[in-house]
């Protein structure tokens, strides 16, 4: 998944669940001051992309991401730690 399907999914989400103009959600936009999101929009935010991109993050991973870029990036490191195969703990 690369982070321009990503950033195109997000803002689908913020258009959807905070009721923004597409051509607001851009990388550098920040929830808070160019989104008008507040902490119950970005609840209801975060688990709409859970959801979108079929992921579960960590309560503590949402700490300091105040952008939309921040937001992508997230979703994309989650994205490849899911699908990274699993560590089986035997050494060959």
């Amino acid at each position: 998944m690369d982070r321009q399907d990503v950033l195109d999914q997000i803002a689908e989400v913020a258009v959807e669940v905070l009721g923004v103009e597409r051509e607001l959600v851009t990388e550098d936009a920040s929830f808070k001051d160019d989104l008008d999101a507040d902490s119950l929009d970005l609840v209801e935010f975060v688990m709409a992309v859970e959801e979108r991109f079929n992921l579960s993050i960590p309560e503590e991973k949402l700490e300091g991401i105040d952008t939309v870029g921040a937001a992508v990036s997230l979703v994309v490191d989650n994205a490849a730690a899911e699908s990274a195969p699993a560590e089986t703990g035997t050494a060959g």
